[in-house]
């Protein structure tokens, strides 16, 4: 299936469920005291994967490349802050360390940015060979992103003990 000028069922359906992952994520964040920096990540990668369902826009657009800006942002000062402190490595996957879970979080918003602005980019390409390749990548990609991120979400809940 690939993405043609309006998204296909399947890259819809995948991000509905990142609509989901992140619109939960963005609603945990509201105890932390650094809130103010991951809730409007989180909120404004569930609005871009929302509206680029079915409302794909200049304005969407936009607001995917500032959470795709910030996202990288946010990475970066949480890998610096765990280097720093010593508290994990860039390769760690301890999703008990507090650093861990917001690299890995605002890796999946940059993640998830990225395709979202590929495939509206694709949309408005004249070749549909191309557009209907690229398409099948976009979907392998987002399905990818939703198996790491919903498969990371369950270890943390089933493995981790300390919420």
């Amino acid at each position: 299936m690939a993405i043609p000028s309006n998204r296909s069922y399947l890259f819809t359906s995948f991000s509905i469920l990142m609509v989901s992952l992140f619109a939960y994520s963005a609603t945990v964040q509201l105890n932390d005291p650094d809130w103010y920096l991951w809730f409007p990540l989180y909120s404004i990668g569930s609005a871009v994967n929302l509206l680029n369902i079915s409302f794909p826009s200049k304005t969407s657009n936009q607001m995917a490349k500032l959470a795709f800006g910030v996202g990288i942002l946010l990475f970066l000062k949480v890998v610096i802050e765990g280097y720093m402190y010593g508290l994990a490595g860039i390769w760690s996957l301890d999703m008990g360390e507090r650093v861990v879970r917001e690299k890995t979080g605002s890796g999946l918003v940059v993640a998830s940015m990225f395709l979202q602005l590929k495939a509206s980019a694709i949309t408005k390409d004249p070749n549909r060979r191309k557009r209907d390749e690229i398409g099948r990548y976009l979907e392998c990609g987002m399905a990818l992103l939703l198996v790491v991120s919903f498969g990371l979400s369950l270890a943390f809940f089933v493995l981790v003990k300390e919420i």
